[in-house]
């Protein structure tokens, strides 16, 4: 594992980890430079189709400010592909000893996806204290991350799963979010469209939610 590429220094980069699925090569550079210049700058591309890695490989090159990483890393060899094309970090839907084995392998960090308390402890012994929260809706949402704050002081979670605009607000007010995985912010249709200031719009909205938070939150 790469040590200068710390998870947790990553996820405090923005409040929204944009959770994207690209469908098209060439969607990928204007993509990141329109997410990135909306002050997103933490991407997690999911291997879901067939240009995920040369997406991702696309993206290092042409926007280096971006930090790029490879999501729905769900077999062993999906970390080995990341890491040819250069993903800089690795997200997981869940947790298995061979997932964990083969994130040793790597030099990039891995974010492994949870949904219950006993998930949560078998991450946090084998050396994860940043964990998804996964479906963050279906495993509880708010009320779940308040359950695992007070047994679990030492662990920080990124939910994602049916997040939204308006319900991000309410995550990022827990203090064991460090930020929230989200797909609002790049609909396919916009994408398809080409409507690349759209999209910069809504990364910019998403990127000022915790500013905006804070703003609002009554001084002790």
């Amino acid at each position: 594992m790469d040590t200068s590429l710390d998870i947790r220094e990553i996820l405090s980069q923005a409040p929204v980890v944009p959770v994207i699925t690209i469908g098209k090569l060439e969607h990928a550079v204007p993509l990141a430079q329109a997410l990135t210049q909306g002050g997103l700058r933490v991407l997690e591309v999911t291997l879901r189709t067939p240009s995920a890695l040369a997406s991702i490989e696309a993206m290092r090159a042409a926007v280096p400010e971006a930090i790029v990483g490879a999501g729905t890393l769900t077999r062993p060899q999906d970390f080995v592909d990341a890491e040819r094309a250069g993903a800089q970090f690795g997200v997981s839907p869940g947790l298995t000893p061979e997932l964990a084995q083969a994130a040793k392998t790597v030099r990039y960090p891995l974010l492994p996806g949870t949904m219950t308390p006993s998930e949560v402890i078998t991450a946090r012994a084998l050396g994860f204290t940043a964990l998804k929260l996964f479906p963050a809706q279906q495993a509880g949402g708010i009320g779940m991350l308040k359950a695992l704050a007070a047994p679990l002081p030492d662990v920080v979670f990124c939910p994602t799963g049916g997040i939204t605009l308006e319900t991000a607000p309410s995550f990022l007010s827990l203090p064991n979010v460090a930020c929230v995985g989200g797909s609002w912010i790049t609909p396919l249709d916009l994408m398809d469209a080409g409507q690349w200031r759209e999209i910069e719009r809504l990364a910019r909205e998403a990127a000022g939610l915790r500013a905006n938070f804070l703003r609002q939150r009554p001084a002790n």
